[in-house]
């Protein structure tokens, strides 16, 4: 069969260390009896050989290039039901799966925040994922506040999942060699987990507090909050980069408050 040509516009580094790609696979935990996985950009299915290895797994992969589809169709002959040509960003989980499913995947650099947001609005169905990133974005994911790293993704996920860093790679580690290094991330979605605030809120308070990350909260929020009554939200004088996830629930909480007593 002949390789896969990478595709620049896609964002594709084909992962070329088999003993790395084993080592994430395994670190799948696959929760409360999870048995079905979605691969997402298998490429040249590195990590592919091994999910289709775990006999007792449901495994499906999805993948947007034609010439990857047209490789894994010759290289997995008996998995041809097996294998989506779609993009994951627009797929509707409810065709290819009942129940609960993890994602795994060497992601797509270009759209790989893209991805967790789409998990995040699923997460009902999704209690794991394994996912490869541009080092920096993994930090930043994974970071803790008060660095510059953090972000409205690391406040989201780490709300709903606990996030670890696992694994950081070489350029070489890859095909083409990207010009930054790389990093597994795992997350594992939170058991019983209940938001202590209106989730609609509560992203709107993140958004827009991080929006303008360089202000205090005072001024970030003062298209939620008038000045007059800014006074009254806690951490007034932070900035959102110094607020972990439950910090923003209290936030988000205490603007509910005066909004609706205005």
């Amino acid at each position: 069969m002949q390789k896969v040509r990478p595709k620049k516009n896609l964002g594709q580094h084909f992962l070329n260390d088999v003993a790395v790609a084993g080592k994430i696979v395994d670190s799948l935990i696959l929760p409360d009896g999870c048995k079905q996985v979605l691969e997402v950009g298998p490429g040249m299915g590195v990590l592919t050989d091994f999910l289709f290895e775990k006999k007792d797994l449901h495994v499906k992969i999805i993948e947007i290039d034609k010439e990857s589809i047209h490789f894994l169709n010759e290289k997995f002959p008996s998995h041809a039901s097996d294998i989506i040509e779609g993009d994951f960003l627009r797929i509707d989980f409810k065709k290819y799966f009942s129940g609960n499913f993890a994602v795994i995947g060497n992601f797509p650099y270009n759209i790989s925040t893209q991805i967790l947001f789409k998990v995040l609005d699923n997460r009902d169905r999704i209690p794991e994922i394994v996912g490869m990133f541009q080092k920096e974005v993994a930090e930043r994911i994974a970071g803790e506040p008060g660095g510059r790293e953090y972000g409205i993704l690391s406040v989201f996920m780490q709300t709903w999942f606990d996030v670890k860093l696992i694994m950081i790679l070489n350029e070489n580690d890859f095909s083409p060699p990207p010009k930054v290094k790389s990093a597994v991330l795992h997350f594992l979605r939170k058991k019983n987990f209940v938001l202590q605030c209106e989730e609609t809120a509560f992203r709107r308070v993140v958004k827009t507090a991080f929006n303008q990350r360089r202000k205090t909260l005072r001024n970030a929020l003062s298209s939620l909050v008038t000045k007059e009554l800014s006074n009254q939200i806690p951490f007034a004088e932070l900035r959102a980069e110094a607020l972990s996830w439950e910090k923003f629930v209290e936030l988000t909480n205490a603007v509910e408050n005066i909004i609706a007593e205005k």
